[in-house]
């Protein structure tokens, strides 16, 4: 089973694939290692294509992130939903302690304040950059896709793919 976690930054991409990961037992792997090098330098687009592609082409994952070639790759894309206030909301909450060191998903040497305002600009763009790519490939595919906005929505997301597996 491949399975695609999606959504804004601070959608609870991270939190919600290895909760789905423990309760499935699917190995989950983060894009953000993907995306970043150590000092917030960009991967380039022929290498992160080429891990991309390491990635999917294994048998069985969980990967959390945003990504056009893991959604298509994908068996099943849970796509979270959550409005921009709570995105901005748990984006800080997460990115707080994380100001001068690097989070656990990311590279070395990515504290946040490197990219803060960065980081709240893409928040605030996904609904008008990012957003109608996932909706456009969910129009297409509608069976591919759960939709979550809530934290019911999460919960049965998880019993629905306990049962698929």
């Amino acid at each position: 089973m491949k399975i695609h976690v999606t959504g804004n930054s601070g959608a609870g991409k991270t939190t919600f694939a290895k909760e789905l990961g423990n309760a499935i037992s699917l190995p989950v792997f983060g894009l953000d290692k993907v995306v970043w090098q150590a000092g917030w330098q960009k991967t380039p687009p022929d290498q992160r294509t080429r891990l991309e592609r390491e990635l999917i082409e294994r048998p069985d994952w969980i990967i959390e992130g945003v990504s056009a070639q893991v959604r298509q790759a994908a068996d099943i894309i849970v796509f979270l939903d959550v409005s921009r206030p709570v995105a901005y909301a748990r984006a800080l909450m997460r990115n707080l302690p994380y100001l001068f060191k690097s989070r656990p998903e990311l590279p070395q040497d990515c504290p946040e304040y490197k990219l803060a305002l960065r980081h709240l600009k893409l928040v605030w763009n996904f609904k008008r950059q990012t957003r109608p790519n996932i909706m456009r490939d969910m129009h297409l595919h509608p069976e591919k896709f759960l939709v979550v906005k809530t934290k019911a929505d999460r919960a049965a997301a998880i019993s629905k793919l306990r049962l698929q597996k």
